[in-house]
């Protein structure tokens, strides 16, 4: 039996597209065949700043400094005998105390960048002679000059009148913790100043033998570390912590809070 010619070429150009579209297509289907270009669909991440990471490491190197002499104190007290110091040893945890704090306070200077050498300056070249001046002509003398006529008096300026009193602000519709929020900023400052109050009161009770005081004294100063490392942390120094199942940090209010507007228009003409 024959196969017709027409047929036969219809089937030979079937076989030629599968063969080829399945090549194809399963070059387009493998998983293993590596793209030709470098694009993964991602974009990576942002470097750091240089700067922000040194003010970081700073906030916490001023808490460890501040922690170590604060918790030696504390400690020292706690274990002494009747809960006192000495003075030479209240001395040595107060001076060891306030050094830290004072560090703390001070920010970091940024890192100065070395200044390049100046280049080497050319010689100046030698200045022509200077040609002799000649002599100035003789100046004609000045007439003298007439008498001014006496200026009159001036008529007296009048009293201006009162100003007027504002009437008062209204702090209508302003929360008192909105009027009372402490700048972020200065949330640490407070928190170090606090502490040194604690600390100044728990050496006057280790001093004096009071032990009610220091148990009191040491609770207060204990807190004050406490809120040193919370303003710290919340400070917006540090970056947020991303350990899973921690609590998203709360924000620090900040100042200044808004004023209603005054009303200008009831006041006196």
């Amino acid at each position: 039996m024959r196969t017709h010619r027409t047929t036969g070429v219809i089937v030979s150009t079937a076989l030629v597209g599968a063969l080829a579209f399945g090549t194809a297509g399963t070059a387009f289907a493998s998983p293993d065949v590596a793209p030709t270009g470098t694009f993964t669909g991602r974009t990576a991440p942002a470097a750091p700043d240089p700067a922000a990471l040194l003010a970081q490491v700073t906030a916490l190197g001023n808490v460890g400094a501040v922690l170590t002499p604060v918790t030696d104190l504390v400690k020292a007290v706690l274990a002494a005998p009747g809960n006192k110091l000495s003075a030479e040893d209240a001395t040595k945890h107060a001076d060891a105390v306030k050094a830290a704090i004072a560090a703390a306070k001070v920010p970091a200077a940024p890192a100065v960048p070395a200044v390049p050498a100046a280049p080497a300056v050319p010689a100046a070249p030698a200045a022509p002679a200077v040609p002799a001046v000649p002599a100035a002509p003789a100046v004609p003398a000045v007439p003298a000059t007439p008498a001014l006529p006496a200026t009159p008096a001036l008529p007296a300026t009048p009293a201006l009148p009162g100003v007027p009193a504002l009437p008062g602000v209204s702090m209508h519709g302003v929360s008192a913790a909105d009027r009372s929020a402490p700048r972020a900023a200065d949330v640490a400052g407070d928190a170090l100043a606090g502490l040194q109050t604690a600390v100044d009161n728990l050496l006057k009770a280790a001093t004096s033998g009071d032990v009610a005081g220091v148990l009191t004294s040491a609770l207060a100063t204990v807190t004050g570390l406490v809120n040193f490392l919370v303003a710290t942390v919340l400070g917006g120094a540090l970056p947020a912590p991303d350990l899973p199942g921690l609590p998203k940090l709360p924000a620090l209010p900040t100042l200044p809070v808004p004023l209603p507007p005054l009303p200008l228009n009831d006041l006196p003409g």
